[in-house]
């Protein structure tokens, strides 16, 4: 991080207040604070926000928890909201109708549904265009906000309300799509993964990194939802040590087309260490299932060498 501290980044005022409905431990929450903490205090910011949890549970007109000017939009047009208003914001500058030392940045949220799914076409829009925004993923795997329905990035064989397990089913067949990569297909500036790490340091630097690069940016956070994955509630900086110790969720960034690693870990763990600690993965620990097991090994070992390939390049 360029000149932030650790003790400097915490101890900002808070552009996300209190007060908000948002469960108990939610990931999505701490995302928010974390990427938020990273604009310089004397800059100010637009955020959208795609419908979801985050937007139900912080914006009850006419109350709000943001700070900053905040734009609620439909499920499906995060993407597209945001660069229009950085397309405005450009124009009244350009014609004199704005302070020149007026500094705006430009940041977006959308959960895995309304970024993976539902909204990706105005995302890919957005990116394409390269307009100077940041788009964040607040990723829980999930519809967690009508229900815990499966989303293109809920894990393979997940206990989801749209894919039960039963007698004649193992949960979602499909792999997760890899958003990250996607993204940084468009050949925009800066791309990153991240998720909560022991310091929050990898989370703060990608977020001021994303923040302040010319140009589109996008973020994917891993933020774990204690109702849609059914673990402990406390448990949740455990359940991201795993995440990234048995390479589910590796942590990286591409930029300017450059990837780069942020961790390798010294022993890579077993992905049955990851999923053990979540209700959603019970099934694949019963008698019969160690294929199921096996396949998400390979998986997972499949996605952590083409990464390391990608950052070897």
């Amino acid at each position: 991080m360029s000149d932030y501290s650790l003790k400097t980044m915490m101890g900002k005022p808070e552009r996300l207040a209190p007060g908000h409905r948002m469960c108990a431990g939610c990931g999505a929450t701490i995302a928010v604070r974390a990427v938020l903490r990273a604009l310089h205090e004397e800059d100010r910011a637009v955020i959208g926000n795609a419908t979801g949890c985050l937007e139900v549970s912080s914006y009850m007109y006419p109350y709000t928890s943001w700070e900053d000017s905040y734009i609620h939009n439909a499920f499906e047009n995060a993407g597209a909201t945001l660069s229009g208003v950085e397309t405005a914001y450009k124009v009244l500058k350009k014609r004199g109708k704005l302070p020149e030392e007026e500094v705006f940045k430009f940041i977006t949220f959308g959960g895995d549904g309304g970024t993976y799914d539902i909204g990706f076409q105005s995302l890919s829009g957005a990116m394409e265009r390269g307009h100077d925004m940041v788009y964040v993923c607040y990723d829980n795997g999930a519809y967690m906000n009508t229900g815990i329905q499966r989303s293109s990035a809920t894990p393979m064989y997940a206990d989801t309300t749209t894919t039960p397990v039963g007698s004649h089913s193992n949960g979602k067949m499909q792999n997760r799509k890899d958003l990250a990569s996607i993204i940084a297909d468009h050949d925009v500036p800066y791309v990153a993964q991240t998720t909560f790490t022991p310091n929050f340091m990898d989370l703060h630097r990608k977020s001021e990194r994303a923040i302040y690069t010319e140009g589109a940016a996008f973020l994917n956070i891993m933020t774990p939802c204690p109702r849609g994955w059914r673990y402990e509630t406390a448990d949740i900086m455990k359940i991201c040590k795993l995440a990234i110790e048995t390479c589910y969720w590796p942590l990286f960034e591409v930029d300017h087309g450059k990837w780069k690693l942020s961790y390798e870990p010294k022993k890579k763990l077993p992905i049955e260490d990851f999923l053990r600690e979540q209700g959603r993965f019970k099934h694949l620990f019963r008698k019969g299932n160690e294929s199921l097991l096996e396949e998400f090994q390979k998986e997972v070992d499949r996605r952590w060498e083409d990464l390391l390939y990608k950052c070897a390049r």
